[in-house]
């Protein structure tokens, strides 16, 4: 105990800070970003719904570092794109905290998305209608009866998103690097303390951010929870 305790006094604690600030921007890009995608591919075609949800989802079935691969060569400030980014906008990516951001959202994006989708697919279609004739317009109906019935569904998405931007490792290292108290998160430490064969430390930050991630979805589903205390349910 004591030395746990040591270990823990000294902690140098900025890549739980960065790993907070990073999966919390994430899941917010991730959330309105997955209505928006999903309310669209809802409306689509058949046949451009699937190329649309195959892309949609791709993030997620990819392994983070091809991800990641395919990141850096968008933001490379020797890529096209990177450059015009950096010398017209003066915005740097790679290796920077911004970097983390769109890689976590880029990986995290996915679970936003698809959960979003099938929750506003299971809304009944008969309140839209009502809605309508009552002379609603689109983005009353949208925000005011449509995520509301869908809510269950958009927690249970914005709770997973927010759990994996958290945990975030493979394309944040490859897009954002490794500096320590800018884009260093703890999957980045806890990987570095195991390659120097330091399991003590390594198993501290894993209950860190066990214990992080529990106390952060234990009060986002109680909050949730009051706003649906009166949804009935089978």
């Amino acid at each position: 105990m004591d030395a746990v305790i040591e270990i823990l006094k000294g902690l140098d604690y900025s890549p739980l800070y960065v790993s907070l600030k990073t999966g919390i921007v994430a899941t917010i890009f991730s959330f309105f970003l997955g209505l928006f995608a999903a309310r669209k591919v809802i409306k689509a075609g058949p046949k451009v719904k699937a190329i649309a949800d195959g892309i949609l989802t791709l993030p997620m079935v990819l392994p983070p570092t091809a991800a990641g691969f395919f990141l850096l060569l968008l933001f490379s400030r020797r890529r096209p794109f990177g450059i015009l980014l950096y010398e017209e906008f003066g915005i740097k990516v790679v290796q920077t905290w911004a970097g983390c951001i769109i890689a976590a959202t880029v990986i995290a994006f996915p679970l936003m998305y698809r959960n979003a989708r099938a929750a506003f697919e299971q809304i009944d279609v008969n309140l839209i209608h009502a809605a309508r004739t009552l002379g609603m317009p689109e983005y009353k109906i949208f925000w005011k009866v449509a995520v509301p019935s869908a809510g269950p569904g958009l927690v249970a998405g914005t709770i997973l998103t927010f759990a994996r931007a958290l945990g975030e490792y493979g394309a944040t290292s490859m897009l954002a690097g490794n500096i320590p108290g800018k884009t260093g998160t703890i999957s980045q430490r806890i990987a570095m303390v195991i390659q120097d064969g330091d399991y003590m430390t390594a198993g501290i930050w894993v209950v860190i951010i066990m214990l992080v991630a529990f106390v952060l979805i234990f009060l986002m589903n109680l909050v949730t929870g009051r706003n649906m205390k009166n949804i009935r349910r089978w």
